[in-house]
């Protein structure tokens, strides 16, 4: 928390690549339950590990962190 960060995450389909970048100061990052259901995870759930930032304009972003995720520190 209160680290600044660019969070770069990239979606590849079969014939093109989605990239996005947002940047801002962590508020949080946990592992937390999805509302779906999933055998064999803790309490039933599948967790996902998440990072909650805060942009510069002050809007809150909860983003999914995955093998497709870079994170940079900017401080």
């Amino acid at each position: 928390p209160s680290k600044r960060i660019r969070v770069t995450q990239t979606i590849t389909g079969r014939d093109r690549t989605w990239e996005t970048q947002t940047e801002g100061v962590v508020v949080s990052a946990s592992p937390r339950p999805t509302g779906s259901w999933f055998a064999h995870g803790k309490n039933d759930k599948l967790w996902l590990n998440r990072v909650r930032i805060q942009r510069d304009d002050g809007e809150l972003v909860d983003l999914i962190i995955n093998g497709n995720t870079k994170i940079e520190f900017l401080d």
